[in-house]
């Protein structure tokens, strides 16, 4: 497999994630505008779910290219680039979703982008304020270095 086709492969897989993550979102809130009972337990269960099995996908495609018996030492090396890059992203990830249920907060889910500086964090609670914000921007600043710019936050009750 080219390096091109590889790192087409990988772009896909992160725009399905995305993708995945924004529909289930919408019919999060289109369920919860329909019922008394918002699914949101189930919600962050499953945004975390599809980011960790597409993550498991693209490492599973890295280890590929990383162990293949092609003598491209550059694709290899941007393999193996790549592979710590997702590693550290998730290690990120992880932390920061620590760090705001350590603020009194039911449920987290936190993406950091591959190709961006973007965070995408939304968070389980009915009485989000500017306060609120302002703590997971404060968080995010400190951890990795965010730009509040770069910062989205979403809450959902």
């Amino acid at each position: 497999m080219s390096k091109k086709k590889k790192i087409i492969v990988l772009s896909c897989m992160i725009a399905l994630l995305v993708t995945t993550a924004v529909l289930n979102f919408v019919f999060a809130q289109s369920v919860s505008a329909n019922n008394d009972a918002t699914p949101t337990a189930s919600y962050f269960t499953e945004v975390k779910s599809t980011r960790n099995t597409s993550r498991n996908k693209q490492l599973a495609q890295i280890d590929e290219v990383i162990s293949s018996n092609v003598e491209n030492e550059d694709a290899k090396n941007e393999a193996l680039a790549m592979k710590l890059k997702i590693s550290k992203i998730m290690e990120q990830e992880n932390l920061l979703e620590n760090l705001i249920k350590a603020k009194g907060y039911d449920e987290v889910a936190v993406t950091i982008g591959m190709s961006s500086d973007n965070v995408s964090i939304i968070v389980k609670d009915a009485e989000f304020d500017q306060d609120d914000a302002i703590l997971i921007y404060t968080i995010c600043a400190n951890e990795v270095n965010a730009s509040p710019d770069n910062v989205y936050i979403q809450a959902i009750s």
